[in-house]
């Protein structure tokens, strides 16, 4: 027998959610295939099976909490024996014939003034049954070897438990277990509505945007770049260059080297608040947001100041591919010095973008328009242009050096050879 436990999830991650089961109860495994998805604050990750055999039990289920080390699933032995077997992690407390009633209910792990049920309980399910007034006594396990989980005690005394949906705590006072998984399903107000249970990368995402807003003095200023010499660069070079590099020249490779530059010359940008500390950082981890199905990610290009065009360019596909099918690694989200973001692709015009905390400065592109722009009093001309945003901590920069950075930003991006030896 052996129990599949939640791996190590990396630095400051302590807890995810079971997102799926890859098996069912009864499946037959071998050694390395995957049989969980665990969801994080960052990433998913795949749970894997240590042994060959058959998935005996499992002991939480999709949408539950869980902690690093703990116990989800038993995996027993590959002839088809039945679960008892788990009995013999403790053989002084279980019978020489394994009685599956007879394990539960082995005193030394019964707490003080508890009794089995509850010393059998999840955490999560001692919680819910608390708070919904429901006596562990009278819930039925499915785990074979007695162990209540959070959907026991949500399907108590219902004719069909919700497996998948969590169920929100009750008020203060005695509640009854039945009415708020009716109040659920009900319509409100006569209305027809979907209530979904946000996944945990949603509400990390939520809850670091309000911190960031709480914590940080941001403030957010404008400016205008005309993209005409750029537009101009990659009309003439693209084909070129991607078949020399086998990539594609976009415009992030530019605003990367443009912001790089910038942050040369204005380092408090490349800053972070350390309690009563400012740290100014000497290296240039540029962080690239990308929208992925599962909400906003950031993965970080690594000393891009030392990467040529085409090397950042291949790195933010790269990123980017991995950010959607959901596969980027903890390393690859973790640090990060300064953000940017582009709105642009989704036609957004102007916006005020939030900071990825403890950064002090994101850098907004948004979409190329035609505009008239006046070249003196006599001419105008339609240029391609582009509003450009900076988000910015006034704790620890001002306004004058927000300001100058952008603008810094703005002459690298429309002078392409100052960008090459300044970027």
């Amino acid at each position: 027998m052996s129990e599949i436990l939640v791996p190590d999830l990396g630095e400051s991650i302590s807890e995810g959610t079971i997102y799926k089961w890859l098996v069912k109860e009864g499946d037959t495994v071998g050694q390395g295939d995957v049989l969980a998805e665990l969801e994080t604050d960052k990433v998913n990750l795949e749970i894997s099976a240590e042994v060959e055999g058959v998935i005996s039990s499992i002991l939480r289920q999709a949408g539950e909490n869980v902690a690093v080390g703990e116990a989800i699933g038993i995996i027993g032995a590959a002839s088809g024996s039945k679960p008892q077997a788990a009995e013999s992690k403790e053989p002084e407390a279980a019978p020489a014939s394994g009685s599956a009633a007879a394990a539960p209910v082995a005193a030394p792990e019964a707490p003080a003034g508890g009794d089995s049920h509850t010393a059998l309980a999840s955490p999560g399910a001692r919680k819910l049954a608390r708070e919904r007034g429901i006596d562990l006594g009278e819930v039925s396990a499915r785990d074979p070897i007695g162990r209540i989980g959070q959907a026991d005690v949500s399907g108590h005394g219902a004719a069909a438990p919700l497996a998948a949906a969590p169920v929100a705590p009750a008020p203060q006072g005695k509640p009854e277990p039945a009415k708020p998984a009716a109040s659920k399903a009900a319509p409100e107000d006569g209305k027809n509505v979907e209530r979904k249970r946000m996944s945990r990368r949603r509400l990390t995402i939520a809850s670091r945007l309000v911190e960031a807003q709480q914590t940080a003095a941001m403030l957010t200023t404008f400016n205008e770049v005309d993209m005409t010499a750029i537009l101009d660069i990659r009309k003439r070079r693209k084909d070129a260059f991607k078949e020399k590099h086998e990539v594609g020249l976009g415009f992030m490779s530019f605003f990367t080297k443009a912001v790089i530059g910038a942050l040369k010359t204005y380092p408090l940008l490349n800053a972070e608040i350390d309690g009563e500390d400012l740290v100014v950082k000497k290296f240039y981890d540029i962080g690239i947001a990308v929208a992925a199905k599962e909400g906003l990610v950031v993965p970080v290009v690594r000393d891009a100041d030392r990467l040529s065009f085409p090397e950042i360019e291949r790195q933010i596909g790269e990123l980017a591919s991995k950010a959607r099918a959901n596969t980027l690694s903890l390393s690859e989200l973790q640090g990060g010095t300064f953000t940017i973001t582009n709105g642009g692709v989704f036609g957004s015009l102007l916006s005020t973008p939030i900071l990825n905390t403890p950064q002090v400065g994101i850098l907004g592109m948004h979409k190329i328009q035609l505009r008239p722009i006046a070249l003196d009093e006599e001419r105008t001309v339609n240029r391609p242009m582009m509003y450009i945003a900076l988000s910015y901590d006034h704790r620890i920069v001002d306004g004058s050096e927000a300001v100058s950075f952008l603008v810094k930003v703005k002459e690298l991006l429309e002078d392409p050879e100052a960008l090459l030896l300044e970027g």
